[in-house]
């Protein structure tokens, strides 16, 4: 069975950084890729970023230039630092692993808040 464990989210104002991380446990054979995604509230749940193990990476286009996705594979773990931040980013965030099946954390919630 695979855990992931988000932390880093909290209140922060506008124009602020916050800097998620997420550690994946348990079986894991093999892992296509790790990302993040939100959900505001009464919005659906729609992706931030994700990074492949290829090498490659996508963002939203409305956290592109501030969001950046960096994965440390030795230690199955994933991050998000999150640079001028807006309002519109509060949501709780969630981790996201692709390894045949798909993982989910329990979430970290993000306030942008004046």
């Amino acid at each position: 069975q695979v855990q992931l464990v988000e932390s880093g989210g909290g209140l922060v104002q506008p124009g602020g950084s916050l800097r998620l991380s997420c550690a994946a446990s348990g079986s894991i054979f093999s892992i296509y890729a790790m990302g993040w995604y939100r959900q505001a509230p009464g919005a659906r749940r729609e992706l931030v970023a994700v990074a492949t193990s290829g090498g490659s990476s996508n963002y939203a286009d409305s956290v592109k230039g501030r969001f950046t996705i960096s994965r440390d594979n030795a230690k199955n773990a994933v991050y998000l630092q999150m640079n001028s931040l807006k309002l519109e980013d509060t949501a709780v965030y969630y981790c996201m692993l692709n390894s045949d099946i798909i993982y989910w954390g329990k979430g970290t919630l993000v306030t942008v808040s004046a």
